[in-house]
């Protein structure tokens, strides 16, 4: 027997509007039935679940998520990014195009931004 994951679940003061931050970011939506002052708020198309908690973020993440530009370049999406809400963390990117960007939602959670498929060849 083995286990499949359902969810990645974030912990956070406001579900909903963590989740409307991240849908921005993924270009999906949130389940239909999700509304403000909801316990929880679920991204169907990324398996995304955010929770109430009530303890404040306050560690770097054991988990984190990377993402990936499909139609931008990295450096576009970061700057999309960061015009949502995110905030400069740490800025890895070298002189050669490679490296990363690592950026923290509104509520603390970082995540990285790589480079995409096209600017690393693929």
């Amino acid at each position: 027997m083995t286990s499949a994951i359902r969810h990645v679940t974030v912990d956070s003061a406001d579900p909903y509007a963590l989740a409307g931050f991240w849908s921005q970011v993924l270009g999906l939506p949130l389940h239909e039935d999700d509304k403000p002052g909801d316990e929880g708020a679920l991204i169907p198309g990324a398996n995304l679940l955010f929770n109430s908690a009530p303890d404040a973020k306050v560690v770097k993440n054991r988990v984190h998520l990377d993402v990936q530009p499909q139609d931008r370049t990295r450096d576009e999406e970061v700057e999309r990014l960061l015009a949502l809400g995110a905030v400069l963390v740490q800025d890895q990117r070298r002189p050669d195009g490679t490296g990363w960007v690592t950026l923290a939602d509104p509520e603390g959670n970082e995540f990285c931004v790589e480079r995409s498929a096209a600017e690393r060849g693929e």
